[in-house]
């Protein structure tokens, strides 16, 4: 257990550095929404692109790991996306906000340090596919439902073609496809430019956490635990098991990449999930189901990482 804790006590001291800056007032959270910007318009880009350009495509993209992340990411959404619209009778707009909070990890900011220090450079290639899963899927169907369920007289596929054209201006999915197309051609980056994309990559990890830490402080669950207790439920448990469960199921493959799935999945619901969510009136909701799933995950992912280093797991 204390080589366990070893992994993942770095991660959350990051978290609690950034937590102690803001509250501190050493800075601000304009401040640190700033080096957000950083990590997410730079740092974790040229993570990805470097990544890609670094292995084999054919390495890169493992069948076995998109399909178990791919369909035990939908079968999460579906499930909360039922249980919310047919038990909690929310509506299709705000069910698909919150099976949103339990269907996508923060693969970037916290999934992918402790995978990194759980399966080494393995990690890198985790976080590329389970960010084309997120970026390219998950976020555009579930905000097409809120669309569709905001405007009753708009059509679904053209909400979901409209979040889609946009997505083609992240920087994300800009640093997945300028990767990609590298990679296919050959080509080797000048040395100065290779260098600056590495340091770069380098400053991701350690930023992100720092950043989801100052996010953090100042935040109120209030009087929405109900609704927020299920949406952590169902991130921090359901979706890792979910995508356990196919991996069980499907062929097997690398055994680091299969314990990185997992540990993507376990992760907390995406950082953006407030500023998703505020657009269709959930920000408190989902900034609540942020800060707390966060702060959980701290004893889920290490009895998770606990788990498959003791029972060694039938994964590979």
């Amino acid at each position: 257990m204390l080589d366990i804790l070893a992994i993942t006590t770095p991660i959350f001291l990051l978290i609690g550095i950034g937590y102690l800056a803001v509250m501190t007032r050493l800075l601000s959270k304009a401040q640190v929404q700033g080096l957000g910007g950083f990590v997410i318009n730079f740092a974790l880009p040229s993570l990805i692109f470097r990544a890609l350009v670094e292995h084999p495509l054919s390495e890169v993209f493992d069948p076995v790991y998109l399909s178990a992340y791919v369909l035990g990411s939908v079968a999460a959404f579906a499930g909360a996306l039922l249980f919310m619209t047919r038990v909690r009778r929310k509506s299709l707009g705000d069910s698909g906000i919150m099976a949103l909070g339990m269907s996508a990890s923060n693969s970037g900011f916290i999934g992918y340090p402790i995978a990194a220090m759980a399966v080494g450079s393995t990690a890198v290639i985790a976080m590329a596919l389970s960010m084309v899963v997120e970026n390219l899927l998950m976020i555009p169907t579930a905000l097409a439902l809120a669309e569709a369920g905001r405007q009753q007289d708009a059509s679904f596929f053209i909400t979901l073609r409209q979040t889609l054209a946009r997505l083609t201006r992240n920087p994300l999915v800009i640093g997945i496809c300028a990767g990609v197309v590298v990679a296919l051609s050959g080509f080797e980056l000048p040395a100065p430019l290779a260098k600056a994309i590495d340091m770069l990559a380098s400053a991701s990890a350690p930023t992100a956490l720092f950043v989801i830490g100052g996010t953090l402080h100042g935040l109120r669950i209030g009087g929405m635990l109900g609704d927020v207790g299920q949406i952590v439920i169902g991130k921090l448990l359901l979706h890792p098991l979910a995508v356990f469960l196919l991996l069980l199921w499907l062929p097997p493959t690398d055994p680091a990449l299969t314990t990185a799935a997992i540990i993507m999945a376990s992760a907390p619901m995406l950082s953006v999930y407030p500023i998703l969510g505020q657009r269709y009136g959930h920000g408190e909701l989902c900034t609540a189901s942020l800060m707390l799933a966060t702060l959980m995950s701290f004893i889920t992912v290490s009895s998770l990482l606990w788990l498959l280093e003791t029972y060694r797991l039938p994964l590979s």
